[in-house]
């Protein structure tokens, strides 16, 4: 990633974290005083999205460390343990939410339930949290996109997590100001749901590119349409990739003429790094093994 692009991705981070806690502040303080549960559990949500933002920040440092000895290709895999990380704590706070949205509502059924006096206030400042986090996602998604980073684009889905979070709690609000005190808390459970499946697939992703799961078959199409045409190339047995962040390692097989020289073969070789390099988006290295053809055959 080039300094101009860790600008960006750090200038995404510190934008989140100062609307997030803003926004955290303002839904506690006045779901308090308004006494709107909705607003107050999204009002948590916010706060535990501070408290992941820092760790972020704190992993992003970590990951712009020039390559040393014992990691040359770099940190960048710390982006993914970030992604990791908020995929955590989005999955461990949608459980959270559900739990006590699903109390809610059997304490209101079971105790007859009576209408909650909640604050004209606290409307407004769900409908501000949406209108901010639709803001916030464009912003992220489109640094994400720029910068190919797995913990922002993790971020951007947090954002578009919160704008549901923050509808259905300007749903339970107006129920609940209809007279219906049980809607406010079964709002909540239904987006502590929607919140939760997003939350694994953050995992899912992150977790796979720790993995070093296999190239995808479009990768992998990519590759061998690149080098279809290369004189003195007979056949790409294999392409594996590795990731280190946004960015890939490709590990390539290929067999060549058994006449050939080292030499020829060589050159083969590093033009095969040459053209995947160059006509592969995020490629940052290639490896390439070659042998005879004939051994392919066997």
């Amino acid at each position: 990633m080039t300094v101009e692009l860790g600008r960006a991705a750090n200038r995404t981070i510190n934008v989140g974290l100062g609307a997030n806690a803003v926004l955290a502040a303002l839904k506690t303080v006045f779901g308090i005083l308004g006494h709107s549960g909705a607003l107050l559990a999204d009002g948590i949500n916010s706060t535990s999205d501070v408290a992941y933002y820092v760790v972020v920040k704190v992993f992003m440092a970590f990951a712009h460390k020039p390559p040393d000895r014992e990691h040359p290709f770099g940190h960048r895999q710390l982006e993914s343990i970030a992604a990791l990380t908020v995929g955590a704590f989005v999955i461990t706070t949608a459980i959270a939410i559900f739990w006590d949205a699903i109390n809610s509502v059997y304490d209101v059924i079971t105790a007859g339930g009576s209408p909650s006096h909640v604050s004209q206030l606290t409307l407004w400042i769900a409908l501000l949290t949406v209108a901010a986090k639709i803001f916030l996602t464009l912003y992220t998604k489109r640094t994400a996109a720029l910068t190919g980073n797995a913990a922002i684009l993790a971020l951007a889905r947090d954002h578009r997590n919160d704008i549901f979070s923050a509808a259905g709690a300007s749903i339970g609000i107006l129920i609940s100001r209809s007279g219906y005190s049980w809607g406010d808390p079964l709002v909540g459970a239904i987006v502590a749901i929607v919140v939760l499946l997003t939350g694994i697939q953050i995992v899912r992703e992150s977790s796979a590119d720790l993995m070093d799961s296999v190239p995808s078959d479009a990768l992998e199409r990519q590759a061998r349409e690149g080098l279809r045409d290369l004189p003195g190339l007979i056949a790409v047995e294999e392409v594996q990739s590795h990731r280190f962040g946004p960015y890939l390692v490709l590990y390539v097989t290929i067999g060549v003429n058994g006449a050939l020289t080292v030499a020829q073969g060589d050159q083969i070789a590093s033009e095969v790094e040459r053209i995947l390099c160059s006509e592969i988006a995020l490629v940052r290295r290639v490896y390439v093994h070659y042998h005879p053809a004939e051994t392919l055959r066997s």
